[in-house]
């Protein structure tokens, strides 16, 4: 008996691929909407509103990307 024909490798390595590319996009975009509200404080105590409000829309679109991809994740595990 082979061992390519217990193991699916293209199966395997897709799968390894994806959870690859998964974890480092929402380790990317969480980053961004930790950085966005940090960033945002650090600007608002600077009293550069407009900076401010700039991190402040880049912490909104990073956490909401992650809350998207979660949802997707859970979503792709349940169908």
């Amino acid at each position: 008996m082979e061992f390519a024909t217990i193991i699916d490798t293209k199966a395997l390595l897709e799968t390894c691929l994806a959870a690859l590319v998964a974890g480092v996009g929402v380790a990317f975009t969480f980053s961004l909407a930790i950085l966005g509200t940090t960033q945002s404080a650090v600007a608002s105590r600077e009293g550069r509103p407009t900076a401010a409000a700039a991190f402040a829309a880049l912490a909104v679109v990073g956490m909401a990307a992650t809350i998207a991809a979660i949802v997707f994740g859970i979503v792709v595990m349940t169908s």
